[in-house]
Parts: C-alpha cells; structure tokens; sequence
C-alpha cells in the first residue's frame, strides 16, 4: 500500500493530522492519549493509527525520510516480561523518531514491591515522557494509568495486548488492499490477543470467527462487547469449538502459543486439551483460496506446522517488522 505524504503540525505523541486520507476521519486527534486497550478507541481513531503507521513505514524506510518526531523526547519501558520483538521494535521505532528509550527490567523497577505502582507512575512522569510497560496484571497498567500525568502504552498485559493488533491488521491492510469484509479466524487459546482482536475487528468492518478448547474461551464480558461491536458495525461474530468450522471460507488463520509465559506448569495438560487445534495446511483446505496466516511470534511451536509457518501464505515475519511501525504511532 502507498500512502500519501501528510503535513506534521506537531512533535509529540499522536498529534499528527492531514488534509485528507481514506479510512479515517481527518479531524482524530490522539495527542497524549494512554492505550492500554483498543477497547477504548473508535473506529475512525484506530483506522488513523494504522494509516499514520503506514504513512511513517513508507517515508521512512522507503523513502527515507528522516523525521525526528520525538527528538528529545524519553520512552521509559517497563518489561516484568520479557520479549524480544517487543523491546528491538519498541526501541528501533522510538529511536528512529529521534527519541531516547530507557529499558527497566524487573531486576530494575519493582513495581508494587519497593515503591508503589503509584509512586513509579509519579516518578516517571517527572522523569519522562511515555511508559509503555508489558506486564503481568492488567491492573497494574491502569493504576499507572491512575496516577501518571503522562501516556501509558499497554506493551502486553494478562487481559489485552493492543500493539500486537495494531501490526497485525497493519499487516492484513498492506497485503489485501482493505480490511473491510474480511474474515479472520482464530484458532487456540482465548487469550490476550484474541481479547483485542475482539475489541478492534467489528470497528475495522473484520468478521471474526474464534475456535477455542472448553473450558479456554474468551472472558465473558469481552464476548458480550464484541457481540455488541459485531452488532454495532454489522459484520459477524462466531464463537465454536470446532477449528474446521472456524477455518471454513476464511481470509486469515491466526493462532498464539498454548502456554504462555507463567503457564510453564500448565504444560503438560494444556497440550493435551489443545490436541486437534494446530494449523495445518488440512485447515486452511477449507479456507479460501487466497487465506494467509498469521502467529504473534516470529518462532514455531505446537500449535502450528512448518509446512504453514514457513509457507508462503505465512506473514509471521512482515507482521514482526509491523511492529515497530505501530509502536511509532502508539508512542
């Protein structure tokens, strides 16, 4: 997709507007604006998220425009888990805008145990400009959120992971032309990543169709927001526990890890519970001819085959290099 150059009228955060674009109403202005789940944002705000995450891809890397958006600007990254493609993307990205990141590992910040979640957020709003932190408990982001007088970026929580959809329909957007009126499908855990896929994918005119064991389904009170949203915006919600029913006349196959970080002891029964959800090239035989796949890590494991994730119709590394363009904008 190529998108047309735009006019900056400002250097912080989001508070970027253009004379005209598709998809997305000029007049969106997200400056300062915390995200710690896209819950919290309209259609038209996220559309020009993803636009201006385009846009910056393409002066960027391709035309290579230098645009020091954040210059003297500081990113604080708080990771209680860590991630590799999470911190490269969010570093590169910030960096590239000509801002300054500081990593806090947990061996660096000890959020609720040494000094309150309300004191770091007051902390770091006098030291810095933005915290994007990826946790364990969601709560602990809102009472940063709460407390400090600067941006608050969900990096990953238990509940939502924005950024991780973000690059992916980025990623869907640069592939197919439009996002509008197609399905997705996810086959797995009912997750963080499938939380948010919920609460953006009706806003975006995405059906969305989810395959989950029992007794691993979505929270009940995100269903009942995306069956509202799906409502809302007209397209369809289907939940089931069957992955074939799921993959059938599909656009896109999406599935995550089985066992997630501090799910190490849940191993050993959450594979067998999982048994009969690993995308296969069976799977996407009922999809539709052009169905493509997509995986929130850049790395293989139970959940899908080689002859998937290594195939051509895998976006498993686009979307991992989408990241860093989607933090830009969130940041």
């Amino acid at each position: 997709t190529v998108f047309p150059k735009q006019k900056v009228f400002s250097v912080h955060y989001l508070h970027v507007v253009s004379n005209n674009y598709s998809g997305a109403a000029s007049a969106v202005n997200l400056k300062g604006r915390s995200c710690l789940t896209l819950k919290d944002f309209s259609s038209d705000e996220i559309k020009k998220l993803l636009w201006m995450s385009g846009d910056l891809k393409h002066r960027i890397k391709h035309e290579k425009e230098y645009l020091p958006l954040l210059r003297g600007k500081s990113l604080a990254m708080i990771f209680e888990k860590r991630s590799t493609r999470t911190r490269m993307s969010t570093e590169t990205g910030f960096a590239l805008l000509g801002g300054h990141p500081c990593f806090l590992t947990s061996q660096d910040i000890h959020l609720g145990v040494n000094e309150s979640s309300t004191d770091t957020a007051r902390v770091l709003s006098g030291l810095c400009d933005i915290v994007l932190a990826r946790v364990y408990n969601h709560s602990t982001l809102e009472e940063l959120h709460k407390e400090a007088s600067i941006p608050i970026i969900n990096g990953l929580s238990d509940l939502f992971h924005p950024i991780q959809i973000l690059a992916d329909f980025l990623t869907l957007q640069e592939h197919y032309g439009s996002l509008s009126g197609l399905t997705v499908s996810w086959i797995g855990d009912g997750n963080n990543v499938l939380h948010s896929f919920m609460m953006t994918a009706a806003k975006l005119g995405v059906h969305l169709k989810i395959a989950t064991p029992k007794g691993y389904e979505p929270e009940k009170s995100i269903v009942q927001e995306a069956q509202r949203l799906s409502k809302q915006h007209g397209t369809q919600l289907v939940l089931t526990s069957d992955p074939m029913e799921a993959a059938h006349g599909t656009n896109v196959l999406v599935t995550d890890t089985w066992v997630s970080m501090g799910q190490e002891e849940e191993k050993k029964k959450r594979l067998k519970d999982f048994q009969g959800y690993q995308i296969t090239m069976q799977t996407g035989s009922v999809a539709k001819p052009d169905w493509t796949f997509l995986h929130c890590l850049p790395r293989k494991m139970e959940e899908v085959d080689d002859q998937v994730f290594y195939s051509s119709r895998s976006l498993v590394f686009p979307e991992a290099e989408n990241r860093k363009w989607t933090i830009m904008v969130s940041e």
